[in-house]
């Protein structure tokens, strides 16, 4: 699995989606290292923009992987130099998305393993599980945190996640937890 992806095409409205397939959501809060987790995830170095400013995602980017599925790629949420209108446009298109999207599978929201989730992942996090989908945890950024004191920080942020459906801490430089992370993704798609 992973082992071909290419980018599709970027909407802002869900009218203009590709042709249906199963879709795996991407969401996190700006900064949280989504691109270059994405293109750890897929074994490739650009298929993701990454950027030095966050908050240039402005759309849902749509990736094709293996001809089976979609991964989809969210813009960052809580980025603070975004207009209000395009917040708010931002929360709309989303919401949209979330109550609309029949293809969707599970939604990966990401965190930052060493900060912890913050109030607006909190929030986003109930959000997704008031609307019954399979959430998957990931915190991404591991290796930013001493060896000594990763399990404790994993049991913090464990913690504050009650009744998650699975917590993968993962970091892109050294690929820890990408590949178990890999595997239940496969079977989630139906492609074990």
């Amino acid at each position: 699995m992973f082992n071909r992806s290419h980018y599709v095409k970027s909407i802002t409205d869900l009218i203009d989606r590709p042709e249906p397939l199963p879709e795996l959501l991407f969401l996190g809060r700006s900064n949280v290292g989504k691109s270059s987790f994405i293109n750890a995830l897929t074994n490739r170095k650009n298929l993701a923009r990454t950027s030095q400013n966050p908050g240039k995602t402005l759309a849902l980017n749509y990736y094709l992987i293996d001809d089976a599925f979609y991964l989809v790629d969210a813009p960052g949420y809580g980025y603070a130099k975004r207009s209000k209108t395009q917040r708010d446009a931002f929360i709309i298109m989303i919401e949209k998305y979330l109550l609309k999207a029949t293809d969707l599978k599970a939604v990966c929201l990401l965190i930052d393993f060493k900060v912890g989730p913050t109030e607006m992942d909190l929030l986003t996090y109930r959000f997704l599980k008031e609307l019954s989908h399979l959430v998957i945890v990931i915190a991404t950024k591991k290796d930013r945190i001493p060896k000594t004191r990763q399990k404790k920080q994993e049991n913090l942020i464990s913690a504050q996640l009650d009744e998650t459906d699975a917590f993968f801490p993962v970091s892109n430089v050294t690929n820890e937890g990408i590949d178990d992370l890999r595997g239940m993704l496969a079977e989630i798609m139906g492609m074990r």
